[in-house]
């Protein structure tokens, strides 16, 4: 029951799939072709990213982390966010296991907000692709309303985490 209760997502989405192929064989068929794909390329891109945490979770220490990250860092966490998040490349997912490891260091909730919400939005590919396409203005538009968005968010999330660990 306990195996059930921790699959039922993955059985709902199967039994929907099961549901579709009664309904359109076609689209079933295209809808297993993309999951597998998806499924494959993120096979590839996973293990490199947990050996590069793993290499950083040993390599970066604590005091320094919290130094550039924590709470009291200010502006430089600001920026040094920025950076990390403009340096990444790949899809959203992979920040993920990056921003675990930043927490586990000892780095901020806002800075970790931050650091997710920069990564969709100020990739150099992105940058480049919106620059590209859409000017100057847009871009400078674009990242600036999205960095301040993310900070404010960072900064409500960390503030509501702060409530519920005292609770």
């Amino acid at each position: 029951m306990k195996q059930l209760k921790r699959y039922r997502f993955f059985l709902i989405l199967l039994s929907g799939l099961f549901l579709m192929a009664f309904i359109n064989q076609a689209v079933a068929a295209e809808a297993v072709q993309l999951t597998g794909k998806n499924i494959l390329d993120m096979l590839i891109l996973l293990p490199p990213i947990f050996i590069l945490v793993g290499l950083l979770d040993q390599w970066v220490k604590k005091e320094t982390l919290i130094r550039y990250m924590g709470e009291k860092s200010g502006i430089f966490g600001i920026l040094f966010t920025v950076l990390l998040a403009t340096a990444a490349a790949g899809p959203l997912y992979i920040a993920f296991p990056i921003a675990v490891l930043l927490l586990k260091k000892g780095a901020s909730v806002r800075y970790i907000v931050f650091f997710l919400g920069a990564w969709s939005t100020v990739k150099l590919p992105v940058l480049v692709y919106e620059f590209t396409s859409f000017g100057l203005e847009f871009t400078l538009i674009h990242i600036s309303f999205g960095l301040v968005f993310y900070y404010v968010t960072g900064i409500l999330f960390e503030k509501m985490y702060s409530r519920q660990k005292l609770l």
